[in-house]
C-alpha cells in the first residue's frame, strides 16, 4: 500500500532537519524495513514536508515502531524540529492524505 503524509518543519530549523536526515541511524532504517516498509521518500516545499511511504500494512508498521527505542529517540529529535509531527500511535494510521486523483 502507498501512504502519503504531510508534516511541517519549523522555518528556523530547516537546516537542522535536513542535516538530521543525512544521518538517519541504520538501526532505525533497518527497523522501518523490518516493519514492512519498502520505500519512504520525503519532499520539502518551503516548510511543508510530503512523505510517500510504501509498505505492507501501515497500521502494523506504526505498531511495530511506536515503542521501539530507536524510533522513540528519533521522534523526540524530530519533535524539536517540526511544527506538525506525525503521530506514531494507532491514531496516526488514519493520518494519510486522501487520494484525489491517480493517473489511470
Amino acid at each position: 500500500m502507498r501512504v502519503a503524509l504531510h508534516t511541517k518543519v519549523r522555518a528556523h530549523r530547516l537546516a537542522d532537519y535536513e542535516a538530521a536526515h543525512r544521518e538517519v541511524p541504520k538501526e532505525l532504517t533497518d527497523a522501518v524495513r523490518a516493519a514492512g516498509a519498502t520505500s519512504w521518500t520525503i519532499w520539502r516545499s518551503g516548510t511543508d514536508l510530503f512523505h510517500l511511504l510504501e509498505c505492507e500494512d501501515y497500521g502494523r508498521l506504526l505498531a511495530a515502531l511506536e515503542r521501539l527505542p530507536v524510533n522513540v529517540a528519533w521522534q523526540a529529535r524530530m519533535a524539536e524540529l517540526l511544527d506538525v509531527a506525525h503521530d506514531y500511535s494507532q491514531r496516526g494510521a488514519d493520518a494519510g492524505l486522501p487520494v484525489v486523483w491517480e493517473l489511470p
